[in-house]
């Protein structure tokens, strides 16, 4: 195993992918969709025999990640990035974690399932944590309460590029009419139809139509108070 990874590790992007629930899986068939490589890994044979089965992964196989030979042995100490998706099983994620990092993989992606699991996953070593059921739910009450946006990027703690359907409010009127810029402190970087070409940086006195979408960024106050403009 470890040969065949060695010999393709520069040919195509590879990741290898610790913990085959619905999060690891879902990353599998991700990353394969995309034209990558992946090599899926889990202890419970069941999971391992699924993921063969359905092809989530190009490889996967049963091994204990918090023993560090095994995964030596399996050759996901040379991939670049190893993504960690045990989130139930703190103590086996952490240690999983750890090992990774004491073999020297350069970018570690971890699976939180809560912060102070997060803190632990960062101090031994975990280069990336990301929280998808927080994340989830976050995404779930903000749409609840302001269900004119589509999508949401997080850039940072405190600004965000937001995806929205244009609010009847602003239909007819143009960006210059909103004063979007001056007067809220974001900015309309793209304004489209869904399924079709958008305008990069469009054409701040060309009038917004209804069911147009819009790309916006500025920060999460700022945004927030222009979506409840819309309402």
């Amino acid at each position: 195993m470890q040969t065949f990874w060695n010999r393709r590790r520069h040919q195509t992007r590879q990741f290898a992918v610790i913990g085959l629930g619905r999060f690891g899986r879902a990353v599998c068939s991700t990353l394969r969709s995309m034209g990558c490589e992946v090599l899926a890994a889990d202890r419970e044979e069941h999971l391992v025999l699924s993921a063969s089965e359905e092809k989530v992964a190009d490889h996967a196989i049963q091994l204990d990640s918090t023993d560090p030979g095994a995964l030596k042995e399996a050759g996901i100490l040379e991939f670049e990035t190893v993504i960690v998706a045990i989130g139930n099983y703190i103590q086996e994620s952490v240690v999983t974690t750890l090992n990774l990092k004491e073999g020297n993989v350069p970018y570690i992606i971890a699976k939180a399932s809560t912060d102070i699991h997060g803190r632990l996953l960062e101090k031994v070593g975990a280069t990336r944590v990301v929280y998808p059921e927080k994340q989830m739910g976050e995404h779930l009450a903000r749409s609840l309460v302001r269900p004119n946006i589509i999508e949401r990027l997080e850039l940072d703690p405190e600004n965000s590029i937001v995806e929205v359907r244009v609010p009847e409010a602003f239909v007819g009127k143009s960006i210059v009419d909103l004063k979007l810029r001056n007067e809220y402190g974001v900015s309309v970087i793209a304004v489209g139809r869904q399924g079709s070409h958008f305008e990069i940086n469009p054409n701040p006195t060309m009038p917004l139509e209804a069911g147009m979408i819009m790309w916006v960024i500025g920060s999460n106050q700022s945004l927030n108070r222009i979506m409840d403009l819309g309402q």
